[in-house]
């Protein structure tokens, strides 16, 4: 396999695990609570990562603790609003809503937009909103399901921290695996308090409801975060949006093949207006700030061999790419 292929094969591993992530926290959640779930998928990815920076024998940087904290608390809500949603609609449902996130980050981080967007990004994102309609509809237009809102809802909270993703990165000298380190030991301090009723039903869940917690704790976030960060830096991050935006498509497959989603002719034309919206958006974002940055006076280059900070420091690709590495 060449060394294109095994990238192109990672960074599809990874928006399929992704994908798969919503069905696993569905199944999670129905067998306990939410906040419960969410204190057990932090608990574990915690002990991962200070595993990985223990390994690493380094410590924190200021930036890495000045970043890591907020961006904990906004992860955090991201995937309590996330949880509660996907527990009250279909796995398929939820990974297409939530994929809205790739057309509302360019919206709010608009650091490589001066003059705004291009109408046709609106366009894109006109056809996504169309599609989330008819993925609420069901058999018919009816009020949508308070899961399917909370879904949305997350999209739009994702989408904010995204952009603080940027904007508390950008031109910091910030490692991957110790900012997650920081996330997730915030994200377990936050979900200690009011999941510590629940611990002994925790203890006393079947070894598949365990398969499910360390599936979503070691797979979904701290490998996937891993992989990916990994095979950006040896391909181009286009090519990554590109793969890691068949997210929802593996969301879809897998909640069809393995949870018995069914889809009807609205939600399936919802289904792919929602993949073709954020391609289409993808594309028409990508290139703007293309032209946006060749304008520009060159800047210290990111690229694999020419670090600006610490070997593991990430990249500062598209918000569509970056968007995929918080999970």
């Amino acid at each position: 396999m060449t060394d294109t292929r095994r990238t192109d094969a990672v960074l599809l591993l990874v928006a399929l695990v992704w994908g798969s992530s919503y069905l696993s926290a569905q199944t999670a959640a129905a067998a306990l609570p939410v906040l419960t779930v969410l204190f057990a998928r932090y608990a574990l990815s915690a002990l991962a990562c200070l595993g990985l920076v223990g390994a690493r024998r380094s410590r924190w940087s200021r930036d890495e603790l000045r970043a890591g904290v907020p961006l904990g608390l906004t992860q955090a809500a991201v995937l309590v609003v996330e949880t509660y949603g996907v527990a009250h609609t279909t796995a398929a449902n939820a990974g297409l809503i939530i994929s809205l996130t790739i057309v509302l980050t360019p919206l709010l981080d608009r650091s490589g937009h001066p003059g705004g967007l291009p109408p046709a990004f609106h366009a894109a994102a006109g056809v996504c909103v169309l599609a989330v309609g008819l993925l609420m509809s069901g058999n018919g237009f009816h009020a949508p399901r308070s899961g399917d809102l909370l879904m949305l809802a997350a999209a739009g909270v994702r989408a904010g921290h995204v952009a603080l993703v940027g904007r508390l990165t950008t031109r910091r000298a910030v490692r991957p695996v110790h900012l997650t380190a920081v996330q997730t030991m915030v994200g377990t301090a936050l979900f200690l308090p009011v999941a510590a009723a629940d611990l002994p039903e925790l203890g006393r869940a079947s070894g598949a409801t365990w398969a499910q917690l360390l599936y979503l704790a070691l797979l979904c976030s701290v490998f996937a975060f891993l992989a990916q960060t990994w095979a950006v830096q040896r391909t181009s991050a286009s090519r990554a949006s590109l793969l890691l935006g068949t997210e929802p498509v593996w969301a879809a497959l897998v909640g069809v093949t393995l949870a018995d989603d069914r889809f009807t002719p609205l939600t399936a034309l919802g289904a792919a207006l929602m993949v073709a919206g954020t391609y289409w958006g993808q594309a028409v974002e990508r290139r703007h700030r293309g032209a946006a940055a060749a304008r520009m006076p060159e800047e210290p280059s990111l690229r694999p061999g020419m670090p600006a900070g610490p070997p593991d420091a990430p990249r500062r690709n598209s918000p569509a790419t970056a968007q995929a590495g918080h999970k």
